[in-house]
């Protein structure tokens, strides 16, 4: 806590106390995954949604009012509802005189709502029927979601790190004959790779969840000329 005085020409000199929560700024997460039906809802509300993108840095609920013009009081209300929601933390406290003015941050720098939000009507691949559809390919991306957000909480619970792997890349095919070979011989070598390391009955081993996708990339809009 550091304490310095103020003195702006022609006022007072006001007396400014800056302290730091638990000595430093809260550590902000690249991803949080949010699998509460209430806390997303309060995510996904327009303005609360935009004070989130406004606290990538600590900011007061009166800096934030200045930012996206809304008054002092409504942003406090929002803010309230975001710290009771574990979606903005207290990462600093000034004393104006007899004032306290809180700082506030955002927990992660983005948010991602995991299909677990939706409870009993969340996508689940076990009840696609068609495995070649592009609805089951979705569904498998959720179940990815969902699992590796679980994984990676009781991981930071232990204070441990979660052992994962991921490759993205691209590819164009001249035809479709060609993507054809190339998916058969990918699925070819995924199961003689499956079929070398894969131990069903050794103890201290550990399953691990392998999903291989692919997709036409989206077509690049070109933007119109005036």
């Amino acid at each position: 806590m550091g304490t310095r005085s103020l003195a702006p020409l022609g006022m007072t000199k006001v007396l400014l106390t800056t302290k730091v929560v638990k000595g430093t700024i809260p550590a902000m997460l690249d991803i949080q995954v949010i699998d509460d039906p209430a806390t997303a809802t309060i995510a996904l509300e327009p303005m609360r949604s935009r004070l989130l993108s406004e606290l990538a840095l600590p900011a007061s609920a009166a800096t934030l009012a200045t930012r996206v013009g809304v008054g002092r009081q409504k942003v406090n209300y929002h803010l309230k509802a975001l710290e009771a929601h574990g979606l903005v933390r207290l990462a600093e406290e000034r004393m104006w005189g007899g004032l306290t003015e809180r700082l506030l941050v955002a927990t992660a720098a983005s948010y991602v709502v995991s299909p677990s939000a939706l409870g009993p009507i969340a996508v689940d691949p076990d009840r696609e029927v068609d495995r070649l559809s592009a609805s089951y390919l979705i569904a498998l991306g959720a179940r990815v979601v969902r699992e590796v957000a679980d994984l990676i909480r009781r991981a930071n619970d232990m204070g441990k790190r979660l052992a994962t792997l991921s490759i993205d890349t691209e590819v164009r095919f001249k035809s479709p004959t060609d993507r054809a070979a190339f998916t058969k011989e990918l699925t070819e070598a995924i199961a003689t790779l499956v079929s070398k390391y894969h131990d069903a009955s050794t103890p201290g081993g550990r399953a691990h969840r392998l999903v291989l996708v692919a997709h036409p990339l989206p077509h690049k809009s070109i933007p119109k000329e005036h």
